[in-house]
């Protein structure tokens, strides 16, 4: 399908960036060389690697190397979509998150440490827990029972198994609408949008898998049911570590499963703040377009999160691979990459200085057309109403 949407000129600087999409499952297998290091030489600094390749390193890296908005011709798309050697890098981040995840419990319950240590343990465990879900999220858009499952076993860890069901079939059917729980609204806080959030993603899973199956006969209770299905993955994650290591484990592994939830829920913060899509004159939503929708070329991240923020393709052509996702000039652009930007909406005043003008800008000054928190929006049309 041509992209309508896109410069016709970006397929000429097109270069296929096969061998840095190793950088992808290598975050895991280097955080948890960081928790051997840690083990090996007792220094608990070690430890701060990974929050400090998040919220540091990863920003650095997108400022020093920038953006690439070129997009693959059309004639290279279907070769991109077959290539074994892309799906198998996916495949590849979940054992060695898992093992990763294994390890880090293992000291948590085996090597004493001060707090500080242990929190940090916790940040570092529940970072590549966190990044693992956008692999559960690429996993997840595809039709192939293998990845399905993967999918599911890489949201183990965070406990965050009906993601699978309200991602796939929710958010992206009530995405840049006030129904949808996980768009952020103009003037709503990160950490107003938290509780929505989780609340309300929990909420519409358990819905639409209860009525999927009620169409078909089944109680919701059913084996058939994904979010059982996920959550019984998590169970028997949990239940062995705690079978091996003892009860006191269980702590660890629930702190930093809020740790990585919450970073997927950052991140969704991020991807369609204040974004509205219009209703039509029968009432209905118009479709999804590439402007409800932030995105970012910078190069680092696109690779770690496998072209995530090329957010706007993604909502077009959800079950099209990462590999193959395409810039469109009609997106509305965030000023950084997503570790720059979900750093930034940790601290509401300087999240609100950064994106409210953009979000006024996108949609020309009319600020009928932006998803407002209805609390805030007798506040913002004072300042932003000219």
């Amino acid at each position: 399908m041509h992209n309508a949407f896109a410069d016709p000129k970006s397929a000429e600087n097109w270069r296929d960036k096969r061998w840095l999409w190793l950088l992808s499952p290598s975050v895991p297998v280097a955080f948890s060389g960081y928790l051997l290091a840690f083990a090996w030489s007792g220094q608990w600094w070690y430890l701060l690697f990974a929050p400090v390749f998040v919220h540091v390193i990863m920003p650095l890296l997108d400022l020093v190397f920038g953006e690439d908005f070129s997009n693959p011709p059309e004639s290279a798309i279907t070769q991109l979509e077959q290539d074994f050697f892309y799906r198998a890098l996916v495949w590849a981040y979940v054992p060695f998150q898992i093992a990763g995840t294994v390890y880090g419990a293992w000291l948590a319950a085996t090597m004493p440490m001060p707090w500080y240590a242990f929190a940090a343990l916790v940040l570092s465990v529940g970072s590549f827990n966190g990044i693992g879900i956008a692999t559960a999220h690429e996993l997840g858009h595809k039709k192939e029972t293998l990845d399905g499952w993967l999918s599911k076993v890489a949201l183990a860890p965070t406990l965050y198994g009906h993601f699978y069901v309200e991602h796939n079939r929710g958010h992206h059917k009530r995405v840049a609408t006030p129904e949808d729980p996980a768009s952020a609204r103009m003037g709503e806080s990160f950490w107003a949008f938290l509780p929505r959030t989780v609340l309300g993603s929990l909420q519409s899973a358990w819905a639409l898998e209860r009525e999927r199956l009620n169409r078909k006969g089944q109680s919701v209770w059913s084996v058939d049911n994904h979010n059982l299905q996920a959550w019984a993955l998590s169970l028997a994650f949990y239940g062995a570590l705690v079978a091996w290591l003892g009860w006191p484990v269980l702590f660890f592994l629930l702190l930093q499963g809020l740790y990585g939830a919450s970073m997927l829920e950052v991140v969704n913060y991020v991807e369609h703040y204040g974004l509205l899509r219009q209703k039509d004159a029968t009432g209905r939503y118009v479709r999804c377009l590439p402007a409800h929708s932030w995105n970012s070329n910078h190069i680092v991240g696109n690779i770690v999160l496998y072209h995530l923020q090329r957010h706007s393709d993604h909502h077009a052509h959800p079950a099209r691979r990462y590999q193959a996702l395409r810039h469109f000039d009609a997106a509305p652009q965030l000023p950084a990459g997503y570790a720059t930007m979900i750093t930034a909406a940790y601290f509401p005043r300087l999240w609100f200085a950064l994106m409210d003008h953009r979000v006024v800008a996108h949609y020309a000054g009319d600020l009928n057309k932006i998803n407002m928190q209805p609390a805030a929006r007798d506040k913002l049309f004072k300042l932003w109403q000219k």
